[in-house]
């Protein structure tokens, strides 16, 4: 209601002057009221006394009704005011304005039963006869035993209610006069009391801008005054000027604190005591895929979802201690070392969480022992393939010409697998250091897969299996080292040819890119009718030296997919695979489109 000072001061005076003067004038107009009632009916009782003794001789010899009627008349107009003379049944005996003889009895009136039974009445009520209101005062006429007759003298009150209403007038009058003098009086002490609370208010508004934080300090707010108000603007300056020292010192570390948090690899998360996220960093936003707009003020658990993290927290909340653990998440996938500690005196309550991501560590140190196993496991073979064929010539198998030409060329073949093997590795190297030079230029999609079938069309059709192209000749080119892709072509018709029984087909296909993803590439697929790939093994069959279970028996070095796969990354493309079991596979991938 009261939103400014000045309002608060000038509302408040006018409406207790105007409280006081309407109190003041309604209990005047009551006393007067009051007082002037009195007074009359002090006349009243005068008149009755006066007409009660004049009438006495004639209610005492049973007077004429007309003498008293006549009596009743006679003092009414002597003294102005309305003359009732009843008998002491009610029965009207004279009266100064009506016919006594119709009018009806008066036992029932108010004041003629107080008169008869106290000697003395009176009311105020409204007059059937004279249609007004009346001020009535009833005198009993006394006797030895019993009264014998009643006088009733009247006053209209009309007189008395015009003097109250104007005196109400002229209260009012008063009271108007009054509060528009408080009105000005108030608002001007209100303006000069606020006037100082406005500049205050107008350089706190102005350091909540941020101007505080360019050193802003209450310079315009000089005190004018030595009261409260004035000392109050003089502690401000004061205040302003250190807050904005210390401020400038918060933000320097703030800024420094910020740019630490916000490099940092690990992930960090500050929880409250209620359990909501108080400050994250880019880390932690980055490892769970989480937005800190969305998350700041959320309940942790609500952000995070993963069991082990929120045990974790709450284990250390109800310790007080620091706790740490290793935390598998196998569905990103995701190899945590998360470490919880108490913020103890500095934020009580609140929890920190350390967040180091050892995924790619992990993924590495697992990528080198499968290599090493991959590399030992394909080099045992031919090895001991051809330690055994050296022994067997040493034991004597070199003297019969026809095994010893045999084991030759066994050995020969083991040669030329792991020249084939370290041929592969050395390529593999080469195109993961990007050693390898590519010739970019404008190449045909319907070119590129016709040359790539050509040279393995003999070899399906001795395997039984058809091949077919299906590739739009006004596709645009793509931007390619033509004979680096033929080889990748090459590479997934070869292993579609070899995975696919006798009587199936392959159909290698070329088309735009179509998802949002794909825009401006186009896109190869190799699909065959084979034996399909474990959906546990299909992840992984990019990886150096993968073999799935039922590739191992049919040789190979296991290094064709991985080579195809950084040659495809090479250009700017993505490879893929989809399979089903029993059902063939379709191997993807796609190329960016020449400028």
């Amino acid at each position: 209601m009261f939103r400014s000072i000045r309002s608060r001061i000038t509302i408040t005076f006018v409406i207790l002057i105007i409280i006081t003067m309407l109190g003041l004038g309604i209990f005047i107009s009551q006393h007067s009221r009051r007082e002037y009632l009195q007074h009359q009916q002090s006349e009243l009782a005068i008149a009755a006394r006066m007409i009660s003794d004049a009438i006495l001789p004639g209610l005492q010899g049973n007077a004429d009704p007309q003498s008293l009627d006549a009596q009743a008349k006679y003092y009414a107009s002597l003294l102005d005011m309305r003359v009732t003379i009843i008998a002491s049944s009610g029965e009207v005996l004279g009266d100064s304005e009506g016919n006594a003889a119709q009018m009806e009895n008066h036992n029932d009136r108010p004041e003629i039963v107080q008169a008869l039974a106290q000697g003395q009445g009176n009311s105020t009520r409204f007059s059937d006869t004279l249609g007004v209101s009346m001020l009535y005062l009833a005198m009993a006429v006394p006797s030895n035993e019993e009264p014998l007759g009643v006088v009733r003298v009247a006053l209209p009150l009309q007189k008395l209610e015009s003097d109250i209403y104007r005196m109400q007038q002229t209260i009012l009058l008063a009271t108007l006069i009054a509060a528009a003098l408080a009105t000005f009086l108030a608002a001007f002490i209100a303006e000069r009391t606020a006037h100082p609370l406005k500049e205050l208010t107008k350089a706190v508004e102005e350091i909540a801008t941020g101007k505080f934080k360019t050193g802003f300090v209450a310079s315009s707010l000089i005190a004018s005054t030595h009261d409260e108000i004035g000392k109050l603007a003089q502690v401000f300056n004061q205040m302003a000027a250190h807050l904005n020292t210390q401020i400038n010192a918060l933000e320097s570390e703030r800024v420094k604190t910020t740019a630490v948090l916000q490099e940092m690899s690990d992930g960090v998360f500050i929880i409250d005591a209620e359990g909501k996220i108080c400050l994250l960093n880019l880390a932690a936003e980055r490892i769970f895929a989480i937005s800190s707009d969305t998350a700041l003020g959320v309940s942790f658990a609500e952000v995070v979802r993963y069991h082990q993290l929120i045990e974790l927290w709450q284990h250390c909340k109800d310790t007080g201690e620091a706790q740490s653990a290793a935390v598998e998440i196998p569905d990103k996938p995701l190899y945590l070392l998360v470490i919880a500690a108490p913020l103890g005196k500095v934020a009580p309550g609140n929890i920190l969480l350390l967040i180091q991501n050892l995924t790619r560590l992990r993924q590495t140190e697992r990528t080198r022992r499968d290599f090493i196993s991959n590399i030992s496991h394909e080099l045992r073979t031919p090895l001991a393939s051809l330690k055994a064929l050296t022994e067997t010539l040493q034991e004597g198998a070199m003297n019969d010409p026809t095994a010893a030409h045999r084991f030759l060329q066994r050995m020969e073949k083991e040669v030329d697998a792991l020249s084939l093997m370290v041929s592969e590795l050395l390529e593999l190297s080469r195109i993961e250091s990007g050693q390898v030079p590519l010739n970019y230029k404008a190449t045909s999609p319907h070119d590129l897969i016709a040359q790539a079938v050509e040279r393995l069309r003999l070899q399906a059709e001795r395997a039984g299996l058809t091949i077919n192209i299906d590739c739009p000749i006004g596709l645009p080119n793509i931007q390619a080292d033509a004979s680096r892709l033929e080889q990748v072509l090459v590479n997934l018709i070869h292993n579609a040819i070899k995975f696919t029984p006798a009587g199936g087909g392959i159909s290698v296909k070329a088309q735009p890119g179509e998802n949002e993803h794909k825009l401006g590439t186009v896109q190869f697929s190799v699909q065959d009718t084979g034996i399909g790939i474990p959906a546990n093994e299909l992840p992984r069959i990019f990886e150096r030296f993968y073999k799935t279970d039922r590739s191992r028996s049919g040789g190979g070095t296991g290094l064709g997919l991985a080579i195809a796969r950084h040659m495809v990354e090479a250009h700017g493309g993505k490879i893929w695979a989809e399979s089903q079991e029993g059902q063939g596979s379709t191997f993807y991938f796609c190329i960016p489109m020449a400028q």
